[in-house]
């Protein structure tokens, strides 16, 4: 090969590292996102940063099994998200209204009153979903609180797994730079 062909090989190889970095640190931004969000699965869109990294630089910067490691981790995450709000509503008698009503009350509140809006907005609409929609429950507020609790631990859950995907991705993006 040529010298000016493999110089252009490296530029276009070069190119392809920081697209697929840059991409990776999109998609960290959009998992913190998600990690508040319900509609986003923050860690799931967090470990496809590192699936970023990994084709950036290969099983040198991140090996095969850190990576199925993290993607476990991003499910046991995702999965806890879906588990710990109703497991939480369950336990004080809250209904599917006031998880429903947690979400979209922290959507709102996200939106309109950041960031304290979040957690105000979880439990008001918890306890607007329980006392409008599940009337039998003799405990709104009992079970409001109980529904913002299971979803900020989720929540909790989720930021701390995307945090350690970008502390991984930083790192390798730093060496494979560096």
């Amino acid at each position: 090969m040529p010298h000016h062909a493999s110089a252009v090989y490296a530029l276009d190889e070069m190119a392809l590292e920081i697209t697929l970095v840059v991409l990776g640190a999109a998609a960290l931004l959009l998992a913190l996102v998600g990690c508040v969000l319900p509609i986003l699965p923050g860690p799931i869109i967090g470990w496809v940063s590192l699936l970023l990294i990994f084709f950036a630089g290969g099983a040198e910067l991140i090996s095969v099994p850190l990576l199925a490691g993290m993607a476990a981790l991003a499910l046991a995450a995702t999965v806890t998200d879906q588990i710990l709000p109703a497991a939480a509503s369950k336990q004080a008698g809250a209904g599917r209204a006031g998880v429903i009503g947690s979400v979209v009350g922290m959507i709102l509140g996200m939106i309109f009153f950041p960031p304290f809006g979040l957690i105000v907005g979880a439990f008001l609409g918890a306890l607007l979903g329980e006392v409008v929609f599940h009337k039998e429950n003799e405990h709104p507020f009992r079970s409001a609180f109980a529904v913002l609790r299971g979803t900020l631990l989720a929540t909790v859950v989720k930021l701390a797994v995307t945090g350690v995907f970008a502390v991984v991705f930083v790192q390798r993006a730093i060496s494979l730079f560096g």
